[in-house]
């Protein structure tokens, strides 16, 4: 496969290169075909929003938009499945706001689960989280430039452009992923109830190694998707699960919290040359003619 010179790979829902009625007609509408809370795309700006799904790195497609997840509601079925087993009737809310024990917002859980009997009463419910990946650099240009002649544009290339956007996982991690597992997912593990969390396959990859336990003594549900390139034009990248990694909630927070440390040797050199610096510059002295006066 040819090296991609742009960032862009999804926009409002559709690969760049696709020219269809129904890709034109979403860039026209500025529409959302992945399940928003209304027609539009609202992402960044709901009167001028940013488009963009996902965005091409080495390659490989890269998820930057939560809502693209909600394709098919693929990650509802999944975590459903975790959370109460293949039998249960359950239903999904969007952005449900969770409290802490001060009454303080603890921030909106992504989606909640629900299931209820035959009586329509709510019995058990399960936490799911969708972690999309940040981007560090400007997306909004090579955006804009290409909806400005779509067909012209579809394979601009854009690497000699200042800021060229790339996936920050590290900021994903540190500070989405993170802060979420600590202040809802604390919430959700007190209570004795599950959290599902769906993100990209090159995301999960970055994260380090969580110690797995079986889905029976699991309180997380890492469900790990990526997207197949369309099959023809008017189409969608299919979003599909590549696995599912079970862990316990405390050790797998502890992993992605903890800094990896790096050789104290190395610590001691920069110490050492600073030390250095600060004993060998003079100190700074300063002539007074007249000392104690006339």
């Amino acid at each position: 496969m040819a090296k991609i010179l742009h960032p862009l790979a999804e926009v409002f829902g559709y690969p760049v290169t696709d020219m269809s009625a129904s890709a034109n007609r979403h860039r026209t509408k500025r529409l959302c075909p992945f399940n928003n809370k209304v027609p539009n795309c609202t992402k960044d700006k709901a009167q001028d929003p940013l488009g963009v799904c996902s965005v091409f790195h080495e390659n490989e497609v890269v998820i930057t938009c939560p809502i693209r997840f909600r394709q098919h509601w693929l990650i509802a079925d999944d975590a459903a499945e975790f959370f109460f087993g293949a039998d249960a009737k359950w239903t999904t809310l969007t952005e449900v706001r969770l409290k802490d024990a001060d009454g303080g917002s603890a921030g909106n859980i992504d989606v909640v689960l629900c299931a209820y009997d035959k009586a329509g009463k709510v019995y058990d419910f399960g936490a799911l989280e969708v972690q999309a990946v940040y981007i560090s650099g400007n997306v909004r240009n090579p955006f804009e430039h290409y909806m400005e002649a779509p067909a012209k544009r579809s394979g601009m290339n854009w690497t000699t452009e200042e800021n060229y956007p790339r996936p920050d996982y590290l900021s994903s991690s540190r500070k989405r992923l993170a802060p979420q597992l600590i202040f809802k997912g604390g919430i959700i593990n007190a209570w004795g109830k599950k959290t599902a969390v769906a993100l990209n396959t090159g995301f999960f990859d970055t994260l380090p190694k969580l110690p797995e336990v079986s889905k029976e003594k699991a309180d997380i549900a890492w469900l790990i998707y990526n997207v197949k390139p369309p099959e023809k034009q008017g189409m969608h990248y299919e979003l599909f699960r590549e696995r599912v990694v079970y862990t316990r909630f405390e050790p797998a927070l502890i992993q992605i919290t903890r800094s990896r440390p790096g050789k104290m040797e190395d610590f001691i050199r920069l110490l050492q040359a600073k030390v250095d610096e600060k004993l060998e510059t003079p100190p700074t002295n300063k002539t007074i003619e007249i000392p104690f006066g006339r």
